[in-house]
């Protein structure tokens, strides 16, 4: 596995590196309107409440036996997957995870040093707050990015002799990420004990081999259902129609 943890190279293209699209997308702002539904209610059973950690890493929402399972991989550096939450996970929870008919597993694909250090954080306070914590997490993209991106480059130089460890407080110390977590009901101790974990470091770094190495993820967003890649899918529209193919 290459180095990528290394600070040396983060500059101001974090965001959007390996991110798919063009640039000029990266700064859109997305269509988040929706069409207003005419079918009835549902009124069965909310697989949106079950929420659980797979053996593959990633965090599942929905009925473990639906009959499309779509896992996407994902980084919460990337501006086009926050533009994919925030223009369709509501209506993906709302009219195909919640009626069972669609299973949703999100995988980290950690692209940068800060990306690891907000996904520890987020992955480790378990799957009952991992999918509001992400939509969260995305919701201020643009600020807490924006704020590291402002960083001396030789201040990022400075904390790249630091350990491991103190790196990643460092990032989320000078992103304002530790203020965001407090205030999404995160302690400030735990914050730094998430950091910490290094078998739960590995696990990521696990999951994103499997991803690249197995899964050819080759960027983010990558979405596969029931275990074949979409290729030239990296939005929510685009995906919606291979929604509609399979469900009815």
């Amino acid at each position: 596995m290459n180095n990528y943890l290394g600070l040396a190279v983060i500059g101001l293209a974090l965001a959007t590196a390996a991110c798919k699209k063009s640039e000029s997308d990266a700064n859109a702002v997305p269509n988040a309107t929706a069409a207003v539904s005419t079918e009835p209610a549902y009124s069965g059973k909310d697989w949106t409440e079950t929420v659980a950690k797979t053996s593959e890493g990633g965090f599942r929402m929905g009925n473990p036996d639906a009959p499309v399972k779509l896992v996407e991989y994902a980084s919460l550096t990337c501006p086009h997957c926050r533009d994919f939450t925030r223009t369709g996970a509501e209506t993906l929870r709302e009219k195909y995870v919640k009626t069972g008919k669609i299973s949703w597993e999100y995988r980290n694909f950690v692209l940068n040093p800060l990306d690891v250090a907000v996904t520890m954080v987020v992955r480790c306070q378990g799957a009952e707050p991992f999918f509001p914590l992400v939509e969260a997490v995305y919701g201020s993209q643009e600020k807490w990015v924006g704020q590291f991106n402002s960083i001396d480059e030789k201040k990022l130089q400075a904390i790249g002799t630091l350990p491991q460890v103190d790196q990643f407080k460092q990032l989320v110390q000078l992103s304002g990420l530790v203020d965001f977590f407090k205030s999404h009901g995160v302690p400030e101790d735990k914050i730094y004990a998430c950091l910490s974990d290094k078998s739960a470091l590995d696990q990521l770094l696990k999951l994103r081999s499997y991803g690249a190495d197995t899964d050819k993820v080759d960027g983010t967003p990558n979405f596969f259902l029931n275990g074949d890649k979409q290729a030239e899918v990296y939005d929510w529209s685009g995906l919606e129609a291979k929604l509609r193919e399979r469900v009815r």
